[in-house]
């Protein structure tokens, strides 16, 4: 299985928190960081936009021209790339310092590295690649506890090219001679993204299967652990990003309903749930996901540490108003 294969690379033992030899590149002042993303999605913008606030210049991929056009309005220097490689990869990704990729693996493979993986070897200013994955690369460990060394062995397909893609950006960092940091993100929630909206649009349910927790976590949390990580000299690891507290996902709507002052939706057994695919393969796997890796070596504290904390400042700001 890919997963035990994983653990058995001298690349992959990196992402344990064993350093191979790399290195920073010489000659890089602070204040010139640029940090390219490819995959300006949720995450990883709300990560761009914290360090562009901090005077870094930041540049990355959407999917499309009127998405560019947007982020270049804010002052994102923004490129056209989705199935085919970038017009000029070499002039797009010049002067990065920071690399952070949160384009998900497709059937055929992570496209960032089908098509990009010289240009990316080939900065001369490279200093940390990041990469966004899932903890969905555990697999099921039926409501068990998992941390960054517990054996990869997942079972749906998209878990499987998520321990692919680690390992692929683990070569491409030995190559590049720079530190990989693997994100293994959690159910991730926040503006726009939460049980408060659901409930608000009537698509919330509560379904109730037997022992089913998720770890999950808040978007401004994933962008504090993404900053603290590319500015520490962290040797190639992984990290989980998740919060304190795993729970049954009927739980969090049920709180989510009492902020708002509404009655929670009926409970509807697994079984009997109308669910797509994608929704019924997340009901797959539970597990408890240990997060001591991003306080430990990071420093991190969370500034929502379970989903209580996370929905009332959501509440605060406005979300499930309307």
């Amino acid at each position: 299985m890919a997963g035990n294969v994983a653990n058995t690379r001298g690349v992959f033992k990196a992402l344990g928190g064993q350093q191979p030899d790399t290195k920073k590149k010489a000659g890089i002042d602070v204040s010139s960081y640029r940090l390219f993303c490819f995959g300006l999605g949720f995450s990883a913008l709300a990560f761009a936009r914290r360090v562009q606030a901090q005077g870094w210049h930041v540049a990355g991929t959407c999917r499309t021209a009127e998405k560019a056009d947007a982020l270049k309005a804010q002052g994102i220097e923004a490129f056209v790339f989705g199935d085919a490689p970038l017009d000029d990869a070499q002039t797009a990704l010049a002067g990065t310092t920071h690399l952070l990729a949160s384009v998900p693996p497709g059937q055929t493979g992570d496209p960032v590295l089908q098509m990009h993986s010289a240009d990316i070897a080939a900065i001369s200013t490279l200093q940390w690649i990041g990469y966004l994955s899932t903890t969905g690369v555990y697999g099921d460990r039926q409501g068990g506890w998992v941390n960054e060394t517990s054996m990869l062995v997942p079972s749906t397909d998209r878990g499987k090219r998520r321990v692919t893609a680690e390992l692929g950006w683990g070569d491409l960092a030995v190559e590049a001679g720079v530190a990989l940091h693997v994100f293994r993100l959690a159910g991730i929630y926040g503006p726009g993204r939460n049980q408060l909206e659901s409930l608000r649009k009537g698509t919330a349910k509560r379904i109730d299967k037997q022992g089913q927790v998720f770890s999950r976590i808040h978007v401004d949390d994933i962008a504090q652990v993404l900053v603290a990580a590319a500015i520490s000299d962290a040797p190639s690891q992984a990290f989980n990003v998740c919060d304190d507290e795993a729970s049954p996902p009927q739980e969090v709507v049920a709180h989510a309903a009492t902020l708002l002052g509404l009655d929670p939706p009926p409970l509807v057994p697994y079984d009997e749930a109308d669910m797509s695919p994608m929704g019924r393969s997340f009901y797959s796997e539970s597990k408890r996901v240990k997060n001591d890796r991003i306080k430990d070596v990071l420093g991190v504290r969370l500034k929502h540490p379970t989903y209580r904390e996370g929905l009332k400042a959501l509440l605060d700001a406005g979300e499930g108003h309307g």
